[in-house]
């Protein structure tokens, strides 16, 4: 009971610098809470950011992805192995290019893509389709077409265009305008059955495109299991995007943790700042208590206690504002929202304890003080 009075006696006894001292501390938590909030959604928001970019892994004939002058192709039964062995959340479509003549409305030889029109979005998100958004894969009378090529071609949103290849021909109209903002605006898109007839390949396919969700690792593990199971064929990652990934996520991973301890060192020399001058004033009260016959443990245990009291404080109060702050960083920084997570509140609550405790170092003083002096007034 005398302990508790004693330690509420001291909460009390400098109301600002115990505020100080509070808000230094609920500061530092929330800055700690807010990080290690992102930490736990970093991944999954990071990786959602670059599947907007598209597929990040190839599948293709060894001849074709090493370059060979001739595209491989293989069979399109291979489509369901493949998607069998990825995670259920990954966009697959298969490719086939061949190039094409338009006599009508314009002869010129163009880029012909056959792929499966109900997921173009999906494995693309960043492209910019006016019309209609997607077809069903078994629509062969709709084709869209590159931004590049309909101006070439003077074509619009439901105007037609003939395709031939060698004697096989086959008219289409445009559902849609594709702005890619890259090769692929010098490119139609139409659905893998068009593009087999007209290539002569029936039930043949020239590559598979995949967005697998997740870190650089997930992939390389996803790529490990497809090549063990299919070993005639290449499964490649595409480095650009799976490398760039990877530095990026270490990169802001090393300046979230560079952030929190810089936060953390600076909460700590604040409350360092300010025991130092709480242990100044109360050296009365500690010479008090020791020509009482208190012993220095004891006097250093009430010290403590409110010492952990403010970390104790600091760190719930901190992990509430870390949290509001996670959300709006999120809305800013991904434009998503960061459901709070109550297994980081234990976590915030002992680094503010811990960084309390680091504080009061200055605590220590008070054990070379004799009471005999004290008591003169010394």
């Amino acid at each position: 009971m005398m302990f508790r009075r004693l330690v509420w006696h001291l909460l009390q006894g400098n109301r600002v610098r115990m505020a100080v001292a509070l808000l230094a501390l609920t500061s530092g938590g929330a800055v700690v809470s807010a990080l290690l909030n992102l930490n736990v959604d970093i991944k999954r928001q990071l990786s959602r950011e670059f599947r907007s970019l598209g597929a990040n892994m190839v599948i293709s004939a060894p001849s074709a992805a090493a370059g060979g002058t001739s595209p491989d192709l293989m069979n399109a039964s291979v489509l369901p192995s493949v998607e069998r062995l990825i995670p259920a959340d990954t966009v697959v479509s298969p490719y086939l290019y061949l190039v094409a003549h338009t006599p009508f409305p314009n002869n010129q030889d163009v880029v012909l893509a056959g792929t499966r029109l109900d997921r173009i979005a999906q494995l693309s998100p960043s492209w910019k389709i006016s019309g209609a958004s997607s077809l069903s894969p078994g629509d062969v009378t709709h084709c869209f077409v590159g931004i590049n090529v309909s101006r070439s071609l003077n074509l619009s949103v439901g105007s037609t265009v003939q395709l031939a290849s060698y004697d096989r021909t086959q008219t289409l109209a445009v559902s849609g305008i594709v702005d890619a903002g890259s090769s692929e605006d010098n490119q139609i898109f139409v659905n893998l059955p068009v593009a087999q007839q007209l290539a002569n390949a029936n039930g043949k396919i020239q590559l598979i495109e995949a967005s697998v969700p997740g870190p650089p690792q997930e992939i390389r593990d996803v790529q490990a299991r497809l090549q063990t199971a299919l070993p005639n064929l290449a499964v490649k990652p595409i480095p650009q995007i799976t490398e760039a990934e990877g530095k990026l996520l270490g990169r802001i991973r090393f300046a979230m943790v560079s952030t929190g301890v810089l936060i953390l060192v600076l909460t700590a020399l604040c409350v360092l700042a300010v025991m130092a001058a709480l242990a100044m004033e109360r050296r009365k009260d500690v010479g008090l208590m020791k020509a009482l016959g208190g012993s220095m443990q004891k006097v250093l245990r009430i010290f403590l206690a409110e010492v952990g009291i403010l970390g104790l404080a600091g760190g719930i109060l901190g992990y509430f504002a870390g949290m509001f702050l996670s959300v709006w960083m999120g809305h800013r920084v991904f434009n998503a929202s960061i459901a709070p997570r109550w297994e980081v509140l234990p976590i915030t609550v002992a680094i503010m304890l811990a960084v309390a405790l680091a504080g009061a170092l200055p605590l220590r003083l008070l054990g070379n003080i004799r009471p005999a002096v004290i008591l003169r007034g010394e």
